[in-house]
């Protein structure tokens, strides 16, 4: 299987005539494939520590459910003018890009408690990138949903239907202005509330207790001496706890992200023996859950720190302990030519070639935080408007070259990357991103990262260094 960036897994070739055996496989265990294309409202997409992050105001999860119940052959919103994204967070720190959905909301708490939500208008990458914008900065829990229907019907009435490229809500918002905007779906809201849409607390509960904590050991420690000696003893050990393991707000746990990016995988892509085991150690560790993130990779949501040990041991048998979480190697890669009839160039290869030349760890970790995102086409699967370094696939005369972008960023400074220059042949993109690491090595103030160098210099030196040749 691929994990997307919608947190979505694809099955790729399968034939025609399996997939209704496929489908009926997955409804099985309540999985599905409805509106996974098509202009209606897509998956919902959310925070990957919901639930379990210590900065954490408001679990999303129930309103993700909520609000995906809603949506799911919703008779007014099955031909929307193009497809529609949302994206959930509750925590102070944006892991799920809300900025960069068609609307992305925040849930956080007033001074007196009460649940509301930051809504975000507009974003989108594709052909046309856009970072979204406040349309409301407090809306009262009760009306989410009377308020998306409300946002949803502004841009299904006036959304351009003539016009593909032009037809995503973020052009609507940009052509209208967000204040004209906010005018016309707060005019629709005050006329068209409705009883059922009102999101009481006791359908919030109700949902939440569907989302209930696991059976946590409350005496479990925070530090173990097996797990403390091992780490000291062992540096890929070591190393995995450092990039691997994140806090979690229950002590004597922590989230054990899965990095899908070996060297020799395409980013993303997993066996199914890997998922079997998987699936083993989250029964014996992670009280049976595992989570995909937007970032193509996997989260134990919940391993007590005690057994984390074990569970390296057993990832690192079938290849899942690659220690580079959000180091260069940590790509996004959408699945481009191998697998896309939309794409205009091959994207697989060229992460691999670039995992193959960085895969000294001890550099990758000089290098630090560095988020890099490959697009084999326009379309942006492959998040690159917002890497800090963003490769686009295109066609030239029939040969892929690829064109460079730096400084862009998707998370609470959202930002869109510049293009650094003329698009470079496939044989010459990972001596350029050689030469762009050199300059950053060379002009990074101490302790400062890849995108706050790049920020703080503009493009022109890295520019200079990177068509030095």
């Amino acid at each position: 299987g691929h994990f997307t960036t919608r947190q979505n897994i694809q099955y790729n070739w399968p034939e025609l005539e399996a997939v209704p055996d496929i489908l009926a496989c997955l409804a099985q265990v309540q999985m599905h494939a409805i509106q996974t294309s098509g202009n209606c409202v897509r998956n919902i997409s959310a925070d990957h520590l919901a639930g379990v992050a210590r900065d954490e105001a408001v679990d999303p999860r129930p309103y993700c459910e909520i609000m995906r119940q809603w949506s799911t052959f919703h008779p007014e919103f099955s031909y929307l003018p193009r497809k529609f994204k949302l994206a959930f967070t509750g925590a102070t720190t944006d892991r799920a890009a809300i900025k960069l959905h068609d609307i992305g909301y925040r849930a956080l708490r007033s001074p007196e408690g009460e649940v509301g939500f930051q809504v975000w208008v507009g974003g989108g990458m594709g052909r046309t990138p856009v970072v979204g914008e406040l349309l409301h900065p407090f809306l009262p829990e009760r009306d989410l949903l009377s308020f998306t229907e409300s946002i949803l019907r502004v841009y299904n009435e006036l959304g351009d239907r003539k016009d593909k490229y032009k037809a995503r809500i973020k052009i609507l918002v940009r052509r209208l202005g967000v204040a004209e905007f906010r005018r016309l779906v707060d005019e629709d809201h005050a006329a068209t509330q409705t009883p059922e849409l009102v999101l009481t607390p006791e359908r919030v509960a109700a949902m939440a207790a569907h989302f209930a904590p696991p059976a946590f050991d409350p005496e479990a420690p925070a530090h173990d001496a097996l797990v403390d000696e091992k780490a000291s003893e062992d540096a890929a050990f070591r190393a995995w706890l450092g990039h691997n393991v994140a806090p979690h707000k229950v002590p004597g746990y922590h989230a054990v992200i899965v990095s899908l990016k070996a060297p020799d995988v395409p980013p993303g892509d997993v066996t199914d023996a890997q998922l079997e085991a998987l699936a083993d150690i989250a029964d014996d560790h992670a009280f049976g859950e595992v989570r995909s993130l937007h970032t193509q990779n996997l989260l134990l949501a919940s391993v007590a720190s005690r057994d984390l040990y074990a569970v390296w041991q057993r990832l690192r048998l079938v290849k899942l302990a690659t220690p580079n979480v959000d180091t260069l190697t940590d790509q996004i890669c959408c699945p481009g030519f191998d697998f896309c009839s939309l794409a205009n160039a091959a994207s697989i290869p060229v992460a691999q070639e670039i995992a193959e030349a960085f895969d000294d760890l001890d550099h990758l970790y000089d290098l630090g935080e560095i988020k890099l995102k490959i697009s084999g086409c326009i379309n942006a699967c492959g998040h690159h408007h917002v890497g800090h370094i963003g490769i686009l696939g295109i066609d030239k005369r029939g040969a892929d070259f690829y064109q460079v972008m730096l400084g862009g960023a998707e998370g609470d400074d959202a930002s869109l990357g510049r293009i650094l220059g003329p698009a470079f042949a496939r044989e010459a993109v990972v001596p350029a991103i050689g030469r762009i690491l050199a300059a950053y090595v060379d002009l990074r103030a101490d302790g400062e990262r890849f995108l706050d160098t790049v920020r703080r210099l503009g493009l022109q030196p890295f520019k200079e260094r990177a068509y030095a040749h």
